[in-house]
């Protein structure tokens, strides 16, 4: 009996494998056409995909600065950043920040469901080897921006876009697409077009931040 168990076991993990690899290699070409956070969430959405080139620079310089100013020089993962968020736990006696790079929030946001444990951790790891493995820098970061939230019911940069500004990811200023980076870490508690005290201080932190990050150039 224990090894049938332990043989369906790892079939269903090389299943698992097998099958979450050639997904990626499809999403190469192919765009997500949905996730379990929209189908969790939102039954009703507002959701338009963009290609890389019909968003603003100044949104993918943005969220570089403000999420993960390494994104292009890592692999998936910044080894420093984890290692500060642990030392800060322990100093603290309080749950570890979050240290994700745009890989690893791309990975959860495109192919795992919303929550904290063990499980979802190590699968994350996985789909983050998976997607720098087979996607450029390019594709990850386009990915990225048309699938996470940006406010309740609000998937893409082009959604948010037009809810916010009433204007195309295209025509994005510095400004706002500072704003709409601020408010990522909250997106359902705050309002890039109605910014509070604390969004526009972060968005005005963002913006210098752009300025040393500068542009932003994928090969």
């Amino acid at each position: 009996m224990l090894k049938k168990v332990l043989k369906y076991i790892g079939i269903t993990i090389l299943a698992y494998l097998v099958l979450s690899t050639l997904l990626t290699i499809a999403y190469i070409v192919i765009n997500p056409p949905f996730t379990l956070l929209m189908i969790q969430r939102s039954p009703k959405m507002e959701r338009e995909w963009v290609d890389i080139e019909e968003i603003s620079p100044n949104m993918v310089q943005a969220v570089v600065a403000s999420e993960d100013n390494l994104f292009l020089q890592h692999s998936g993962f910044d080894f420093n950043q984890i290692k500060i968020a642990m030392e800060e736990a322990k100093r603290k006696n309080k749950p570890m920040r979050g240290a994700s790079t745009i890989s690893q929030q791309t990975a959860k946001n495109v192919f795992l469901w919303n929550g904290r444990s063990y499980l979802r951790k190590g699968l994350e790891v996985w789909h983050t080897f998976l997607i720098e493995t087979f996607w450029s820098k390019e594709r990850i970061m386009e990915v990225y921006l048309n699938v996470i939230e940006y406010g309740d019911g609000i998937y893409g940069i082009e959604a948010a876009s037009q809810h916010y500004f009433n204007r195309s990811a295209k025509r994005l200023t510095k400004r706002q697409s500072a704003l709409i980076a601020a408010a990522l870490p909250s997106p359902l508690k705050r309002n890039p077009a109605n910014p509070t005290r604390y969004l526009n201080r972060r968005a005005n932190k963002i913006m210098r931040l752009m300025n040393n990050v500068g542009p932003i150039k994928f090969d």
